[in-house]
């Protein structure tokens, strides 16, 4: 099963969406929050999970924004506890000594989508770490000359074949083809920003036969 996320803070996007059917989880980062109104960053995400709760309890990712481990630990079950959803998701980027921390994490039933992948090695560690999910950044790996399509389609083996409580989220989207390129590759799941999905649903040829329909209708109507 092929799964869309929206990646944004914005409580107007998510509700816009979420009221689509469209969307099955919301992931956030530090960066999508710099774009909201300042105030409380759990009073944030709380307001997010209201929505989350409302639309048939998805999943949402939050990110930690501490880099010390021991932080990083306690900071995420703070974060749990504060927001108090029961399908929250806590965001750790990849890393050797992060590893130990989203195993410490696991070992408490504190899901973690580990984020900030670009290679196949660092997908397939954070699973075998105990992440409940890894964030494979598709673009920005590109860029970086990695290939995201051999990427995705080698760590997705690798979590079916040691038969990992793990999905793959493809983000750092950047068109509609992305989407589908990604879901193709491997990517269980992929989150994208709003205006990149609200892209996938327009075509100029749709349109435009539309406007034929409608020409045509009148004529004959008429």
């Amino acid at each position: 099963m092929r799964q869309l996320f929206i990646d944004t803070a914005n409580l107007d996007e998510i509700s816009s969406a979420c009221k689509r059917g469209i969307i099955s989880g919301v992931t956030t980062n530090p960066s999508l929050m710099s774009k909201e109104p300042r105030g409380s960053y759990v009073n944030h995400m709380i307001k997010i999970a209201e929505i989350c709760q409302k639309y048939n309890n998805i999943p949402l990712s939050v990110e930690v924004f501490a880099t010390d481990q021991d932080e990083i630990y306690q900071q995420a079950l703070r974060l749990e506890e504060d927001i108090g959803y029961h399908n929250l998701n806590i965001k750790i980027p990849v890393g050797f000594n992060e590893l130990e921390t989203i195993s410490k994490l696991a070992a408490v039933g504190a899901r973690v989508n580990c984020t900030c992948c670009f290679t196949t090695s660092q997908l397939t560690l954070a699973a075998a770490a105990g992440a409940r999910y890894v964030s494979f950044f598709y673009n920005r790996a590109k860029d970086s000359g990695e290939d995201e399509f051999r990427t995705l389609d080698d760590a997705s083996k690798f979590i079916k074949s040691n038969n990992l409580n793990c999905k793959i989220i493809a983000g750092s989207i950047r068109t509609p083809k992305d989407i589908t390129d990604a879901w193709a590759s491997g990517a269980d799941i992929v989150t994208a920003g709003y205006d990149v999905i609200k892209e996938g649903t327009t075509h100029p040829g749709t349109q435009s036969s539309v406007d034929q329909f409608l020409t045509d209708f009148k004529e004959w109507i008429n």
